[in-house]
């Protein structure tokens, strides 16, 4: 069969692909995403909280705290150019007792470490002058978390590789790989085989699965995947609160916390519930009690019977629930091998907030 020869093939149209995409078409790479799903964005980047996160959880120097905070001056800046639905509400991390409150301080501290520097800490007066229905001991507001509407924001990103000369191709999943010469043979599913220079591998949930394909692989360099499921219940009726609230982030997510879409509807989630199967995303009405009994730490005030299922989504991650949280993990040929083949790994939250600051990084000649 004939082998069509092509520059730049980005496997994945979740968020971080459509950005690796956009960023290689803009340096004039000649650039095809290729996505296994009939459209974009189906997946981890459309079930997930719609957040712009600050910065202010992840170890310092890490590329989660490097590239949430690039990320998001990024993403501010092309939502505003853009006309892009978003808003900048801010949030309050809440310690809800006493005990708590050390909490906030090592938060704020790790913050500062990272660059976020506008960070106040809050008494609790001045907490509840702010959310006068909420409870706690003290909080912190990080002004600069906002939410967006992340398909507008990958329909824009689509947009744009298009206009660089990209193209995108559905329903197209990669079922083999490997290298020949100075080129990275794909086979698709349809039997079409395509030889690129530069071949990302975006898959988010399949892509150790995926990296697995290309035989050249070192087995030290691929990580064993793991699926955090993430439910989320919506409130029936209008919530009281301008800010997103956060309780003190939970060792394998950030709490149930409230947050809000553009038209002020509340939603509470995700919660942790580690899973073998990525496409199990059914969310168990069952589990609504225990939402209301994490809710009303923060809100009391919550009415019984107020949650309603929602939507579940499941966190790429390459550690287990027994381990401590893994880093984003960004391979280039430097880190295995392969010529002109990048994988990324584990791209959870901040994904979302990351996806314009991770193509940047690949763009980069030290992946490259």
């Amino acid at each position: 069969m004939t082998v069509e020869q092509v520059d730049c093939v980005v496997i994945g149209a979740g968020v971080v692909g459509l950005a690796v995409a956009r960023a290689l078409a803009l340096t004039g790479r000649e650039v095809l995403v290729l996505e296994s799903e009939s459209a974009i964005g189906t997946r981890t980047s459309s079930r997930n909280s719609e957040v712009i996160h600050a910065g202010l959880y992840y170890p310092p120097g890490s590329l989660k705290a490097r590239l949430c905070v690039r990320g998001k001056a990024l993403l501010y800046d092309y939502l505003a150019e853009r006309d892009l639905p978003h808003r900048r509400c801010g949030k309050l991390v809440v310690a809800t007792s006493t005990e708590q409150i050390g909490a906030l301080d090592a938060i704020q501290a790790g913050a500062a470490a990272n660059g976020v520097m506008d960070l106040r800490r809050l008494t609790r007066d001045e907490a509840l002058q702010r959310e006068p229905a909420l409870h706690c001991a003290a909080a912190l507001h990080s002004p600069s978390t906002g939410i967006l509407d992340s398909h507008a924001f990958m329909l824009s990103l689509l947009g744009d590789l298009e206009r660089a000369g990209g193209v995108l191709v559905l329903k197209t999943p990669v079922v083999g790989a490997k290298q020949a010469g100075d080129a990275i043979v794909l086979e698709a599913a349809d039997g079409t085989r395509l030889a690129a220079h530069t071949v990302v591998n975006a898959a988010g949930l399949q892509a150790p699965h995926l990296a697995r394909r290309f035989r050249q692989m070192p087995p030290a360099c691929l990580p064993q995947p793991a699926f955090a499921k993430g439910s989320y219940f919506s409130l029936s009726g209008r919530a009281p609160f301008s800010h997103l609230i956060y309780p003190v982030p939970e060792a394998a997510g950030l709490g149930v916390h409230l947050t809000l879409d553009l038209a002020g509807q509340a939603r509470f989630g995700p919660d942790v519930e580690w899973v073998d199967d990525p496409d199990d995303l059914a969310v168990d009405p069952r589990r609504a009690p225990a939402f209301e009994a994490e809710v009303r730490k923060y809100w009391p005030g919550l009415p019984r019977g107020a949650l309603v299922p929602a939507y579940a989504g499941m966190r790429p991650k390459i550690h287990g629930p027994h381990e401590a949280a893994a880093d984003f993990l960004i391979q280039g040929p430097r880190q295995h091998g392969v010529p002109g083949l990048v994988h990324l790994f584990g791209i959870e939250s901040p994904g979302l907030t990351s996806a314009l600051a991770i193509g940047e990084l690949v763009t980069d000649s030290l992946f490259l």
